[in-house]
Formats: structure tokens, sequence, C-alpha cells
């Protein structure tokens, strides 16, 4: 049996807002080895293999590269690195927006990391009853040219019936309004779910499941500053989102989101496992 991670209060407050901020969760040096890994993986990569990640989840362009990344790791650029041939404008480092989706599977370092008993039990806490680890990204917002991420609902990209996901967001830096911290629209859960995004043949395409759009930040949202080694726990409902990041200052993220493998997984999500990589628990 595992302990309790979270209070009843705790507990209560995530029902509530469908958000909590624990901080304090993971220490500085665990920070630091995600971090450094991250750019080692950078430093690894082929820049002529990787595509554009766009922020703008209403036009977002999809390939052959991003839907195959559900069970490998792959790096994603940021859009204003590069310039309209395609060539890089900044250094390696600084160019890639997002790295994903399989960490939590492949990486030793990121593995360790993210099957943390204290995670499972956040999980258990919150009823995940069968915990499985779906997906995992480290989001980079460089300095300068950090994309703003639009407002949106992790459960119209990873979906389940009944909806189950949830969000494990740790701030690997530290994330201030000057950098792109998140916002979150405190109760915005339980406003049902607005959009799937879901694979068409070979095309993907957004199902509207209620017409009613998100409301437009920032009105009613409130940001989520968060010191590094804060973890913010997010409801697969909630809205939120992040400003780009215009600063000088790097905000580098990890995130994970687990569902409940009592829920089922349609055949139709864009995110796809190879029958080698089956989804596993903490």
């Amino acid at each position: 049996m595992i302990a309790p991670m979270l209070s009843d209060a705790e507990r209560a407050a995530y029902r509530r807002d469908g958000y909590l901020v624990i901080r304090g969760f993971a220490g500085a040096a665990a920070c630091d080895r995600l971090v450094e890994r991250s750019y080692e993986l950078i430093d690894g990569f082929d820049p002529a293999t990787a595509s554009v990640f766009t922020t703008d989840e209403q036009v977002r362009t999809t390939d052959d590269y991003f839907l195959g990344s559900g069970d490998t790791i792959r790096c994603f650029f940021e859009a204003e690195a590069l310039d309209r041939d395609g060539r890089l404008t900044v250094p390696k480092r600084r160019a890639v927006n997002k790295i994903g989706h399989a960490l939590h599977d492949l990486d030793p370092v990121f593995a360790a990391f993210s099957r943390d008993v204290r995670l499972e039990a956040i999980a258990a806490a919150i009823g995940v009853g069968d915990a499985r680890l779906l997906q995992s990204m480290v989001i980079l917002k460089p300095p300068d040219i950090g994309g703003e991420v639009h407002a949106h609902q992790d459960a119209t990209f990873l979906y389940t019936e009944p909806v189950s996901v949830h969000g494990f967001w740790f701030a690997l830096e530290d994330a201030t309004l000057d950098n792109g911290c998140l916002w979150a629209l405190p109760a915005g859960h339980r406003l049902g779910l607005k959009r799937r995004f879901k694979r068409s043949g070979r095309e993907v395409i957004f199902e509207e499941l209620d017409p009613t759009p998100l409301p437009e930040p920032p009105e009613g949202y409130v940001p989520l500053e968060a010191p590094k080694g804060t973890l913010v726990l997010l409801d697969g409902l909630l809205p939120h989102w992040s400003a780009a990041n215009r600063s000088p200052a790097s905000r580098v993220a990890y995130s994970l989101h687990v569902i409940d493998g009592a829920a089922r997984y349609p055949d139709d999500n864009w995110l796809r496992r190879s029958p080698d990589l089956p989804l596993r628990g903490f």
C-alpha cells in the first residue's frame, strides 16, 4: 500500500479548481539533470529530420514525423527558429520547442524521474485506479523566441472514454510571468470537453463536441508562477495556456500525462504506440 501523497484539503482543492500547485516537489539536482539530459538529446539529433511544432492549436500542421512520435523520442523546432528557407537562425539548443513523446519509457533519466512512487500516490489520490503513463514531453521556451501555447484542454489530444487524463507538469527552471508560466482557468474543468484531435485516414482533424468556445485568455485565467522544482497537477479538462517568452531567461518544463487503463483509448487518437512498447504504469 502506497502512503497518501495529498492531504484531504489538497484533494478537495484539486477537485474544485482543476489544478494543484505543489512547490518543492523535485530537488534542484533532479531538475538540473533533466535539463542537462534534454540538451544532450538536442545535441544528438539531426536538424534535417525535424519538423516545426506550431503552438497555435487552431492551425497545427502535422506530418509523419509528428504522428509517428508516440513511441519514440523526437525534437520539434520553435517556429521562429527557422528562416523562410528552413535554415536555423539560432543555435540548435535554442531552436527546439519540444522533445517527445515517450521519454518516460525510452530514456533512463526521464524514466527514473517519471516513475517516482510519489507520483503513483498522487495518481491514486485523484482517482486514477489503473494509472498508465501515456505521453511525456520536455517543453522548452527558449529566450526571446519561445512561442505562445494557446488555451486548450489536454483531453482534446489525449482522449479516453470516459475522460481520464491528468497532467503532471514540472518546472525544471523558474516559470514566471516574464518567461511564459502556465495560466489556468479555475474550475474550468467543469465546462466539459470542447473538441477532439483525432486521425482521419492519413490526416488529423478537430472534431467539435461543443460549439461554445473556451474563454479567451487572459480573462478569468490565473497565472501559476512556479519556482524550479514545482509540480503543477492539471485535470485533463482544465483550460490552460502559456504566453510567449520574450525574456532573456529560458523556461524548461517536463510534462507527463497519465490515463486510466480502465478507460477506452480509441483507435483514432493521434498518439499511437507500437505493440512492442505497450503502456505501463508507475
